[in-house]
């Protein structure tokens, strides 16, 4: 073909490979050592060299093979794979941060990430400040500020950071982006084209769609970042399993199917919710409701299935855990990406400092349940509330 493929039409495409074996799946290539064919080879082996095999810690073809696959979805260079989504989050600030340097983080973030800049300015000798995403003012740069983290929108607030401006502010005071993309998935926004230098993903989620596998990654076209992220992994002997890698292969292709059908519905019942008599806001960004939601219409192209409300502030935490407990269809749980449809009660202690609201949030993740059936469990959980009319 002489024209160029969509990305996604090239996640699908097998990869040929060179044998006579020809299958649309993957194998899983498993392997601790790996043998070499005389002594000249051993001796030249290069792990930092993605063309060549060292040791099956750093790489084996089913876990390059996904790498290769997430950056080209971020249309970069480099992709780099770790056993969970924080653990992603962790190693990026220990790869890129020394004693002395300063992060910004997010007020809104997700909480295991602020918890690790604090433990590596407690423990490491590195600074951190917290700022707002609606207010740039707040973004206040040191000398020594080497890393300005971003999440948007952010993880139970849903604010929508505008990351074209932040990363404008961090270039111009010699700082690196990095953005939990998490939400968008490499789908509904481009971070690298809105300024970002290194998009950061818990393949747990909407990737692998089973909710049933840990993995992280970390993709960049900066060969400079890359090379950090790579030897620190290295050094940390950070590995993951190829079994993983295969199930996360195996869900790839239809990613964006199921994104954009549970956005779909999301929408459908956050509207619903809108109407809601014990519902004070919706706070889902492809609503104006939402902080940020005219940056959300400027830079996002469609939206995730996670979303929150705030309750009416006369509604109880009390109400609000009874009528959750009353929730057939809604799991109990953390994280979310899979079918199955989940919803936590935030206690207002739980939610970042700055938070303004006066009622108690929920938080919901729509999975790919029917959206009326959705629709009528949360109808019929809120009826129960024990509330003043």
């Amino acid at each position: 073909m002489t024209n160029k493929i969509s990305r996604w039409t090239k996640l699908i495409q097998p990869q040929t490979t060179g044998t006579v074996f020809c299958s649309l799946t993957d194998s899983i290539t498993r392997a601790s050592t790996i043998t070499f064919d005389n002594v000249e080879k051993l001796r030249n082996r290069d792990w930092r060299d993605k063309s060549q095999y060292s040791y099956g810690l750093q790489g084996t073809p089913i876990t390059r093979r996904l790498e290769r696959q997430l950056a080209d979805i971020d249309e970069v260079a480099h992709g780099l794979l770790y056993p969970s989504g924080l653990s992603a989050i962790c190693m990026t600030m220990i790869a890129l941060l020394k004693t002395g340097d300063k992060v910004l983080m997010p007020q809104n973030c997700y909480g295991p990430a602020l918890e690790m800049a604090r433990f590596m300015s407690q423990h490491s000798g590195i600074e951190f400040s917290i700022y707002n995403p609606l207010d740039l003012s707040t973004l206040i740069f040191d000398k020594n500020t080497r890393l300005v983290w971003v999440e948007t929108p952010g993880s139970i607030t849903m604010e929508i950071a505008d990351l074209p401006a932040i990363a404008a502010l961090a270039h111009k005071n010699n700082a690196i982006v990095a953005v939990d993309a998490t939400w968008s998935a490499g789908i509904s926004m481009e971070v690298f084209k809105l300024g970002a230098d290194l998009s950061i993903q818990a393949l747990t989620k909407y990737q692998s769609g089973g909710s049933d596998v840990f993995m992280g990654s970390v993709t960049t076209a900066d060969n400079a970042i890359h090379d950090q992220l790579y030897l620190t992994r290295t050094i940390f002997g950070i590995g993951v399993s190829p079994e993983d890698c295969y199930l996360i292969l195996r869900s790839l292709p239809h990613l964006k199917l199921r994104y954009l059908a549970q956005d779909q519905s999301a929408r459908k019942i956050a509207r619903w919710l809108t109407k809601h008599p014990l519902v004070e806001q919706v706070l889902h960004p492809a609503f104006d409701s939402c902080p940020g939601h005219d940056i959300w219409l400027r830079d996002f192209s469609a939206a995730a299935s996670l979303f929150s409300v705030v309750m009416r502030p006369d509604i109880t935490q009390d109400d609000i855990d009874y009528a959750v407990n009353e929730l057939n269809l809604f799991r109990l749980g953390v994280s979310w990406g899979g079918a199955v449809s989940l919803v936590i009660p935030y206690t207002k202690d739980q939610i970042f400092s700055g938070y303004e609201y006066k009622g108690c949030l929920v938080r919901f993740y729509i999975g790919l349940e029917e959206t009326d059936d959705l629709i009528a469990d949360i109808a019929q959980a809120f009826s129960k509330m024990n509330i003043r009319n």
